[in-house]
């Protein structure tokens, strides 16, 4: 989930901004005025109190504001994230918004501020007077509207700048620069928030050909060891020269060089939502290696996914599989079969112990349709970036 909080004052042209990013990643708007005209019209009993509180001339407290915006996030629970438009507008309010995010199980990933001096504003605003009719657009009532933006948000900024989410954009540039300029920001946001998921399995369980399916359909890049071994070996790579010689010294790909692997592939990897690992880490020294990799790249592991299958259907569909064109080296004889079913017993299953203590291993009956495991999968996925 990806919630913004945008500011600016007037004439920085946080509408513009606002609509370009909630059309471009489909973020619910969030603006305090609009959520407290739309209860009102609705004749809701939080409408009724801050009818009752506007009409005396009061302002709607914060407890009638935070209830108003708490209903809304979790009436629209699906959304990708929130665009908050000038709210927090006190120091107070960005308390209470970091408490009901708590709550919700989010949190906000950035506040944005569009930067721009009080002269320009004032421009900016005379000059929209002229056409706009608007009985604000005057210059005593600008320069009132900018000193009370300045003299309620400047706190405000200063807790997102101690929290080190805080982003200042110069709003002076052309629209499609501001744009850009923020952009860059919340793309930055969101390579920290990548889905990383392990997929567990025992030989046969079917979490390749899984991890490639979620991969399509999720937008995560699949990572396979075993296939970026080959791909090395096919290119004749410096590494893959290695590689063959391993091999053919009966011996495995050394940790060293799927780590160069596994790292090329992060730095490498654009615009993708995270990562699918499958055959990796196998052990429980890879594991570290994993964790250290993805720490050094503002990321961590999101889930891990176990398909259970039972150890004799697991044997049954290799022994199937030998006999077709998907057929590994693996799969050719019962012997092999079952060294790969010991070899995951006693280094993998140790890694699954291990991932328990830190994380919530999820459990995914591997049993059925590919249609039906691949929905079971699809759903802890699902969940997996509603968490983010």
């Amino acid at each position: 989930m990806l919630n913004i909080a945008l500011f600016g004052p007037p004439g920085a042209g946080k509408g513009t901004q606002s609509d370009i990013l909630v059309e471009k990643y489909n973020l619910h708007y969030i603006s305090t005025g609009d959520l407290l005209r739309k209860e009102i019209a609705g004749g809701t009993q939080l409408g009724h109190d801050a009818k009752n509180i506007i009409a005396k001339g009061g302002l709607v407290s914060d407890e009638i504001i935070v209830q108003i915006i708490e209903k809304t996030i979790v009436e629209n629970s699906e959304s990708h994230g929130f665009l908050f438009d000038g709210f927090p507008r006190t120091y107070v309010q960005a308390y209470i918004l970091a408490g009901l995010m708590i709550k919700l199980h989010t949190s906000l990933n950035c506040l944005i501020s569009l930067e721009l001096d009080e002269e320009e504003s004032v421009n900016r605003l005379m000059e929209r007077g002229k056409t706009s009719g608007r009985s604000d657009d005057n210059e005593m009532v600008i320069r009132n509207r900018l000193r009370e933006y300045y003299d309620k948000t400047l706190p405000v900024l200063q807790v997102y700048k101690d929290k080190g989410i805080y982003a200042a954009i110069d709003s002076k540039n052309s629209i499609d620069q501001v744009n850009s300029d923020v952009d860059k920001v919340i793309q930055n946001e969101l390579s920290k928030n990548l889905l990383n998921i392990v997929l567990f399995g025992i030989p046969g369980s079917g979490r390749g050909t899984q991890g490639i399916m979620l991969a399509k359909k999720y937008g995560l890049e699949y990572i396979s060891i075993g296939t970026m071994l080959e791909d090395e070996i096919k290119k004749k790579s410096k590494i893959g020269l290695k590689i063959k010689e391993q091999r053919e010294s009966g011996l495995l790909a050394p940790d060293e060089i799927i780590v160069q692997l596994i790292e090329q592939k992060l730095e490498n990897t654009k615009g993708a939502k995270g990562f699918i690992f499958k055959g990796f880490p196998r052990t429980l020294v890879q594991s570290y290696i994993l964790d250290g990799l993805l720490q050094q790249h503002g990321s961590a592991i999101s889930e891990i996914i176990d398909i259970e299958v039972p150890t004799l259907d697991a044997m049954s569909r290799l022994h199937g599989r030998s006999k077709n064109e998907y057929a590994k080296a693996y799969d050719k004889s019962t012997d092999k079969i079952i060294n790969r079913m010991h070899e995951y017993e006693k280094k993998t299953l140790p890694v699954i112990e291990k991932y328990k203590t830190l994380h919530n291993v999820k459990k995914i009956d591997g049993v059925g349709t590919f249609d039906e495991v691949f929905e079971r999968v699809s759903n802890e996925i699902e969940i997996g970036f509603r968490n983010l």
